[in-house]
């Protein structure tokens, strides 16, 4: 059935499921971990065709995704190094973060 139109009502259970797991209003069923990569590109950069998003090194995104953020959402971005904890140093950040100003 079509999740948007309310006609598989398993996929259903699990977002009203998940919502209520995480104290949310809605939840959304994505397949796959690309998929849902690619909405929380676009949610959070979709006010801006040319920006740019700093990414690690050897993250998922980086390494298996293919450039689907440039192709689908117009960006570009930066990678830095991870630490063995795939965290960022704040100088790594600082120095890839551009200002407009």
């Amino acid at each position: 059935g079509d999740d948007v139109m309310g006609e598989d009502p398993t996929v259903t259970a699990l977002e009203h499921h998940a919502a209520e797991l995480f104290g949310k209003e809605r939840a959304l069923y994505v397949p796959t971990g690309t998929m849902a990569n690619m909405c929380a590109i676009l949610s959070h950069c979709h006010y801006n065709k040319s920006a740019e998003m700093i990414i690690g090194s050897k993250s998922h995104i980086n390494l298996y995704e293919g450039g689907g953020y440039a192709n689908l959402a117009g960006l570009s971005c930066k990678q830095i190094p991870e630490d063995e904890n795939a965290m960022f140093s704040m100088d790594d950040i600082r120095d890839s973060y551009f200002s407009d100003n």
